[in-house]
């Protein structure tokens, strides 16, 4: 019986993919690494609170780790190829990272997305040549994302669901080694909580394996937004734990429990309500003059819950949150009152109860 030999070796194509990986390796060699910035505490608490700024990557966002992590998935798992359109599901901040780099290797990117985006973050993504299918129910993002990549001959991204297998969680310049290197000099450098919202998951994931991986005492913290099932996914252990309402803090809460998402990596979570996330997010601009996105004010408001206790107990350390991306793709959302009055939204309360703190160290009721 003869051999049967079928080499589908193509030299054109290998040459694109070495060029396309160059090119998405070498964003990654000449972008600074982003700051952690220290979210003013009174001295005597002798707890120091942190934030990962993330808005300073070249997209604006966290996500463009996790583009530029999934895109060399992609690439060097023979998936994108050149000529073929990508597609995303996305609620914004990953399709404009991914945006980013399909036009650095000159491949065509579709994002699907909910139609209550905001309106920069779909000009965002068509700045950076990416072109928007918006859909009116977002649990429909993940069967139109498939029937876009079968019907195009391109490739489903899918970060929901490679997001934390595409990110290598036990070193390589990830964001967990990134934040541990940075606290190295600081008085606490082995935080007592690292507090992460979940998007995908993938982000807390990393930072979880990494934790358990190096041996650290670190707790992880995972905040979730109304209208998102992670939490109670997480507290019941039903995988299949859905919502039906989209999430009104884009990049964060999902309406199914997404695969990157792992529930036994995290020690906690919480349950934020959105009025007190985007009164987080506007005390943070008092705090320190930055307009960040309504995920980060869901991450400082557990953050500061997390200090409030440590307060209490008369403990010290440091406690590292998210700053995920800056607040001019929401001036219509959550530095609007007008859009907090038509979402029923009183923040007047969560105001308070973060004044009253910063004031006298008592987390009120």
């Amino acid at each position: 019986m003869p051999t049967v030999d079928v080499d589908r070796s193509d030299p054109d194509y290998r040459s694109w993919l070495k060029e396309a990986v160059r090119k998405v390796q070498a964003d990654a060699n000449r972008t600074a690494d982003t700051h952690l910035l220290r979210f003013p505490l009174p001295e005597e608490w002798g707890i120091d609170l942190y934030l990962k700024d993330e808005s300073t990557h070249p997209t604006g966002s966290l996500k463009h780790r996790l583009a530029r992590s999934l895109f060399l998935y992609g690439l060097c798992n023979g998936w994108i190829r050149p000529g073929k359109p990508v597609i995303e599901s996305s609620s914004g901040s990953t399709a404009v990272s991914e945006a980013y780099f399909a036009s650095l290797i000159g491949v065509p990117f579709i994002a699907v997305m909910p139609a209550t985006t905001s309106r920069e973050k779909t000009r965002l993504i068509e700045f950076h040549g990416g072109r928007c299918h918006l859909v009116d129910d977002p649990r429909t993002v993940y069967a139109v994302s498939a029937e876009l990549a079968a019907e195009s001959g391109g490739h489903y991204m899918d970060q929901f669901t490679y997001a934390e297998r595409a990110t290598d969680w036990r070193g390589n310049n990830n964001i967990a080694e990134s934040i541990y290197q940075q606290l190295r000099l600081e008085r606490y450098p082995e935080p007592a909580w690292i507090v992460a919202t979940a998007g995908t998951g993938g982000t807390s994931a990393t930072i979880a394996r990494y934790v358990h991986y190096m041996q650290y005492d670190t707790r992880i913290c995972v905040p979730d937004p109304e209208n998102s099932c992670f939490f109670d996914g997480w507290r019941t252990g039903d995988a299949k734990t859905d919502c039906a309402t989209a999430s009104r803090i884009e990049g964060i809460g999902r309406p199914r429990m997404e695969p990157s998402f792992v529930p036994g990596a995290i020690d906690r979570m919480m349950k934020v309500p959105d009025a007190a996330s985007v009164a987080a997010v506007r005390a943070l601009e008092r705090a320190i003059g930055r307009k960040a996105g309504g995920s980060t004010g869901t991450g400082l408001w557990s953050a500061l819950k997390i200090v409030a206790e440590m307060v209490a107990e008369g403990r010290t350390g440091s406690v590292v949150t998210l700053l995920c991306d800056p607040g001019d793709r929401y001036l219509d959302k959550y530095y609007s009152d007008n859009w907090l009055a038509d979402q029923g939204l009183d923040i007047a309360p969560y105001a308070a109860t973060i004044d009253h703190f910063l004031e006298t160290g008592v987390w009120p009721g």
